[in-house]
């Protein structure tokens, strides 16, 4: 079947909560000391706005959005399982992620991930994602890379 089912959810829904514990564990291996740094940045409290992939009934990935600025929407824990990557899925979260940004009125979309994650910053860029200089907690943080998307246009 393979087909993909996206879903509006929260950051209390049981499927993005188990998907983020696999996220922080791949994240925990690939930071190493750095983890604690950018684990305090991403407390699941502070979202509400979460896109949980379903392929055949299975969780499969996950991403977020939360305000950051006035007409700017963060995205955060962006997440499909490494034997799914590559198969078009984050595009789709990433996409339904800023359709739902633009509903809530924002402009513009913005990001931090690691120069540890190539595989990110592929995504990132192949859906449009500009690099900008790192933003908030992340300047000065020499493995962050900080992108932005207009959604307008």
């Amino acid at each position: 079947m393979n087909s993909l089912f996206l879903k509006r959810t929260g950051s209390d829904d049981p499927d993005f909560t188990a998907l983020v514990r696999h996220l922080d564990a791949e994240l925990a291996i690939r930071d190493g000391d750095e983890y604690a740094f950018y684990s305090q940045f991403n407390k699941l409290a502070n979202i509400k706005n979460v896109v949980v992939a379903y392929r055949d009934g299975r969780a499969v990935g996950c991403g977020a959005i939360k305000p950051l600025a006035e007409g700017v929407m963060e995205v955060k824990r962006m997440f499909v399982f490494p034997e799914l990557r590559g198969q078009g899925i984050a595009s789709k979260i990433l996409s339904a992620l800023e359709r739902w940004a633009s509903e809530l009125g924002a402009h513009d979309c913005c990001l931090e991930t690691g120069l540890r994650q190539p595989e990110a910053i592929a995504l990132y860029e192949k859906n449009g994602y500009r690099r900008i200089p790192n933003y908030g907690q992340y300047e000065g943080v020499e493995n962050s890379v900080c992108f932005r998307k207009s959604l307008i246009g």
